[in-house]
């Protein structure tokens, strides 16, 4: 019982000393609480940096981790205003993945990615 104690008093320890955004994962960083709306510079950052995640991840093919942002806009969403970036790649094999679109929420949040826009 004494081990036991003393074992979790340890990792309640850890915690605190080692915060959670260390061990946060790829994108972790763009994560944002609040409504304060983001800046251009920091959503088309957390973009660039979800879009390199999923080309490395193979979700997209790995021509898109080369690719730089063609349009960045603030459009209405389903639940209200949210940031639309996309990406042109006329690399592309299949031509109807030539365009990558990414949405975020106005403070920062990835929302989701697709090849539609919708």
């Amino acid at each position: 019982m004494k081990h036991t104690i003393t074992t979790l008093a340890c990792t309640a320890a850890l915690a605190f000393v080692y915060p959670a955004s260390a061990l946060a994962s790829a994108g972790g960083s763009c994560h944002f609480h609040g409504n304060k709306p983001a800046v251009e510079a920091t959503v088309l950052a957390c973009a660039v940096q979800r879009k390199d995640a999923l080309s490395s991840s193979g979700k997209i093919d790995a021509t898109w981790k080369n690719v730089k942002q063609d349009k960045m806009e603030l459009v209405d969403g389903k639940k209200g205003k949210e940031w639309k970036v996309t990406f042109a790649n006329p690399a592309a094999k299949d031509k109807g993945k030539e365009t990558l679109y990414l949405f975020f929420t106005v403070p920062g949040n990835f929302i989701a990615a697709n090849f539609t826009g919708q």
